[in-house]
């Protein structure tokens, strides 16, 4: 059957990411799973694939149950991305049905892998023909068709198969097309790229020998012997394996000088004059202007190799225009790999400081000045005109091989005049600003340092056997650093040219942020001055940006909040947050989301103490905190629907973020959390006497709680409000901060303790009067109660609960009495009751339609149910109330129904069931460090597993609850020692 495809415009790729285009728009490929089935398909060649071939090769021995139905699923998708067009009655002319397989009929050229072995055909007739240059040109044009790793986006046992075949394939013609640039004599335009072809593969000793031999042509042996040397050590520490005969003997001909190892050099191309310029230009000087490369250069590997790859690429004029904060190693960076390519660039390398952040940057004019007369002009005979200059300029590079480094550029209106026009040539730009309005450069944004490299460089300059002594301490040094590496730099040359510190005395010294900057100078070096260069650029508004957005504590801000912050509209906000990114003064980590470098926080914190009044740094925070409790007051109103609770917490000045639904307003509370609790921190260190703002937002982040993962935060932050409250004899806000505490020592079973906030807490309503809080408070104290059995106490407590919610006209509350009271009621022997109040609270809010309330409803319910022998009734609402919690990431509650059933299982005698949902408990209370969950997963799984004739691990598990039962005083413990006992004595 012919392909086809072409005629829709189709092309598709393997040969990096999968792909496809129609008429040059890229296509939807969907998910992993069905770009491993078009790969697949691709592969095939036309050829059929049946439908187990292809779960075996997408999923292996992890298939799922309905795999094949996924699959048929899949394959349709497919056909509607490739074929849009097509009328369901009309059967697919691509991906067609072959009996109960199916086919990709493509036609030819259609995939770039087609194209890429159809050119190595070719170069390999052309190389047998004697075409040696039209060979090297034809892969050259293959390779460039390898656009990443192959087969990228597409996952399973097959695409791991088929990735590791097509890698093989991309470097054995990589390594053919070396052997013919160094049989055309082009040994110095491969050395950069041999370079980053060995480091990326080590061990391939094909590439080491032709490293070796570009090496020794290009007159530097020593570097190609020592190629040997590593090479022989890699093989032995991997493989444990001596190098090949071949690379032996290579390395035994270099020794010797062989002289048929060399081969003549071909002739320079003659570049004919241009009419207007004088004859000298013929004998044109060779500037060799680089700065000298540092010594103890540490780190970059893969921003080296990337360098490398993109210098020598051969595609036009390469630009690298490499943007970071100052101090970040830029310059360093750049003129380490400019060293490197030396042998790429045989005509010379050209260097300027183009000063972009001083006070005067180098006009491009005079930068043109310097490299005319560096390259032989005579002043009296530059041109006037910065076009004329620069045309002359890329006149005298035409046909020649020349780097260009650009230092400190200001931005692309100071380089564009600057660059060369001819291939060959390449260029190199430092800025703190990303160029990204610059054509055809490709972009690197510079980071710090990865830990470790931080580590080498403050080694290198401090002493390595100094810092290895204090390996700990050190790593404190250079995180108090922000692994700036300048900053690494100052620190490191100051404990070096004081040998009676130690690296432990620097931590104290560097812990301190009011005084940290001050710690980085020496002599004529300080990271507070680089800072201030970028700084000094910025326009008023970008500097009041700047200023402010370091004062919240939080590591990062959203662009809704730092809104608030500058008391600007989400649109001015990002304007101006998106310039300092570009000016390399932020960083976006996430789209929405900006954060400071820790050192440029504290620079620009300086800055704001400088020139911000008290007053102006104080309403921003106020308009943050006024942002954080308006957004988090809608949060709490959608996730305790029905609650009065947030209609009674105040708004001040601003208005937050609205919400649609509890999923998002607590996605929002649980991506926020660690900026709300550094505000809280905040509000609660400048209150001034005025901290209900502070303890209504912490009542307002109550629903974070039922994530079980920031129990600890809760803690401290409320402590220190309380603090502060008692402080400043202010009984409203202890009280609700007492109330809060109430609950976070509750979700971690200390009942005593828990019991006394609330009971402080309702103390204090009768100094301020709280109703909606009291209600809270009443059935909290009632919760309590009953998790310690006290019955009785337990519907009492309820009982004056619901009396307030009817009181206050909320019903919600009400249903909450009756849903949270079933359990009393059956502890007191009276299941009919407890049934009752739970179809009670359900059915009010279902009528509310509050999700949140029915879920909790029905897990109160379905406990009921389970016990009275209602048991596949009480798994219906446990499975319902489960996905509930788990879609909205409420971990506690997600643990809680996961034990109830395992419980309901094991009543039904399937322990299968109740073990997985026991185990199921069991990981989500270590993962949210849930000592009382996780005694309670091993109580149920132990009795799972007894009932499966695990008698020795069922054991192990009883006793391990037992243990955390007993450690927390909870009388569980008794039921588990009775179980062990029962066990005994059977």
């Amino acid at each position: 059957m012919a392909g086809r495809g072409a005629e829709d415009g189709l092309r598709f790729a393997v040969l990096g990411p999968v792909r496809a285009w129609r008429d040059e728009v890229e296509l939807d490929l969907g998910t992993p799973l069905q770009r491993s089935i078009l790969a697949m398909l691709l592969l095939r060649e036309g050829r059929a694939v049946t439908p187990s071939e292809m779960i075996d090769a997408i999923w292996g021995e992890d298939a799922p149950p309905r795999a094949l139905g996924a699959l048929r699923t899949y394959v349709s998708r497919l056909r509607t991305v490739l074929e849009p067009d097509r009328s369901p009655r009309t059967p697919p002319e691509l991906l067609t049905s072959v009996g109960r397989g199916y086919a990709l009929r493509l036609a030819p050229d259609l995939l770039d892998l087609a194209v890429f072995d159809r050119s190595v055909a070719a170069a390999e007739a052309a190389q047998r023909a004697g075409s040696t240059a039209e060979a090297a040109e034809t892969l050259r044009g293959a390779l460039a068709l390898c656009t990443g790793e192959p087969l990228a986006g597409a996952v399973g046992p097959y695409a791991d198969h088929q990735r590791d075949r097509l890698i093989e394939r991309r470097l054995g013609v990589v390594e053919t097309l070396m052997d013919l640039d160094l049989a055309l004599g082009r040994h110095a335009g491969v050395v950069s790229e041999l370079i980053a072809l060995t480091a990326d593969h080590p061990l391939r000793e094909t590439l080491r020998a032709q490293l070796m031999l570009a090496y020794y042509r290009c007159g530097r042996a020593a570097e190609a012997l020592t190629v040997f040397t590593e090479t022989r050590h890699a093989l032995i520490e991997e493989l444990g394996i001596e190098p090949s005969a071949e690379l032996a003997d290579l390395h035994r001909r270099i020794l010797a000088a062989d002289p048929t190892l060399t081969v003549a050099k071909p002739a320079e191309p003659v570049r004919p004059a241009p009419p207007d310029e004088p004859d000298l230009l013929v004998e044109m000087p060779k500037p060799a202007q680089l700065p000298a490369a540092v010594t103890d250069f540490t780190g970059r590997k893969q921003l080296v190799n990337r360098m490398l790859t993109l210098l020598s690429s051969g595609d036009g004029v390469p630009v690298v225009a490499m943007s970071g904060i100052g101090g970040v190693g830029k310059t360093t960076l750049a003129v380490h790999v400019a060293h490197l390519v030396h042998d790429l660039f045989p005509d010379g390398q050209l260097y300027a400081d183009l000063r972009g952040y001083g006070q005067e940057p180098t006009p491009p004019e005079t930068a043109l000045v310097a490299f005319l007369r560096a390259l032989g002009i005579p002043v009296d005979v530059i041109p006037d005109s910065l076009a004329d200059r620069s045309a002359l300029f890329r006149s005298l590079l035409a046909d020649r091989r020349m780097l260009v480094l650009l230092d400190n550029a200001r931005d692309a209106d100071q380089v564009e005049h600057l660059l060369p026009g001819s291939a060959g040539c390449a260029a190199i730009i430092t800025s703190r600003g990303k160029l990204a309005d610059l054509p055809s450069a490709r972009l690197i944004d510079l980071d710090v340092m990865e830990p470790d490299e931080a580590l080498s460089l403050f080694g290198a300059v401090a002493g390595v056997d100094r810092v290895a002594a204090e390996r700990a301490a050190a790593m404190d040094v250079v995180a108090a650093c922000g692994f700036l590496p300048l900053a690494v730099r100052i620190v490191a040359a100051r404990l070096a040219a004081r040998p009676s510190w130690t690296v432990a005395s620097l931590v104290p010294r560097l812990a301190d942020e009011r005084r940290r900057l001050d710690e980085m100078k020496i002599g004529n070096l300080a990271v507070s001055a680089t800072f201030a260069l970028g700084y000094g650029q910025l326009d008023p508004r970008q500097m009041r940006a700047f200023r402010l957005l370091s004062l919240p504590n939080g590591s990062d801000i959203s662009v809704f909040a730092a809104a608030a912050v500058l008391d600007l509209s989400h649109v001015e906000t990002e304007d101006v947050l998106e310039s300092l990114v570009d000016a390399s003064l932020l960083e976006a980590p996430a789209p929405g989301r900006y954060r400071f470098h820790d050192l440029l926080k504290l620079f620009a914190r300086r800055q704001s103490e400088d020139t911000d009044t008290t007053a102006a740094q104080a309403q921003a925070l106020r308009r943050l905190l006024g942002f954080c409790l308006s957004t988090a007051r809608s949060a709490h109103r959608l996730a305790y629907e029905g609650s009065a609770v947030a209609d009674n917490l105040q708004v001040i000045g601003h208005r937050g973020h609205q919400f649609t639904s509890a999923d998002e307003s607590l996605a929002w509370l649980a991506a926020e959390s660690e900026g709300l609790f550094a505000v809280l921190g905040q509000a609660a260190e400048a209150a001034a006497g005025d901290l209900l703002p502070a303890a209504d937002l912490l009542v307002a982040m109550e629903p974070l709680l039922e994530t079980g993962a920031t129990g600890r935060e809760f803690d401290q932050r409320t402590r220190v409000l309380i603090d502060a409250a008692r402080h400043a004899g202010d009984p409203r806000s202890e009280l609700r901060c007492r109330y809060v505490l109430g609950r976070v020592l509750f979700g971690a079973n200390r009942m005593a303790e828990a019991e006394d906030q609330f009971l402080a807490a309702r103390t204090l309503t009768g100094q301020c009067g709280d109703p909606i809080v009291l209600g809270e408070i009443f059935n909290a104290l009632a919760v309590v109660a009953g998790r310690q059995r006290r019955h009785t106490e337990a519907l009492e407590w309820f009982d004056r609960a619901g009396k307030i919610y009817r009181e206050v006209g909320n019903v919600a509350g009400e249903a909450l009495v009756l849903s949270y009271s079933a359990r009393d009621h059956f502890g007191l022997g009276r299941p009919e009751d407890a049934i009752a109040v739970s179809e009670q609270g359900l059915a009010i809010f279902t009528e509310l339609g509050s999700d949140a309330g029915v879920a909790r409803a029905r897990y109160h319910l379905g406990i009921v149910l389970s016990a009275v022998g209602r048991l596949n009734e009480a798994v219906v609402h446990h499975a319902e109330c489960l996905d509930f919690f788990r879609a909205s990431n409420q971990r506690v509650w997600e643990q809680r129904v996961c034990v109830r059933l395992a419980t309901t299982f094991t009543a039904a005698g399937r322990y299968q069931d109740a073990a997985r949902h026991a185990e199921q408990a069991l990981i989500v209370s270590r993962e949210i460090t849930h000592p009382y969950g996780e005694a309670l997963s091993l109580a149920a799984l132990g009795k799972a597993l007894r009932g499966l004739g695990s008698v020795t691990r069922s054991t192990d598990a009883l006793e391990k609850a037992l243990d955390i039962f007993t450690r927390l005083g909870s009388p569980e413990a008794d039921d588990v020692r009775a179980l062990l006992t029962q066990k005994v004595e059977t």
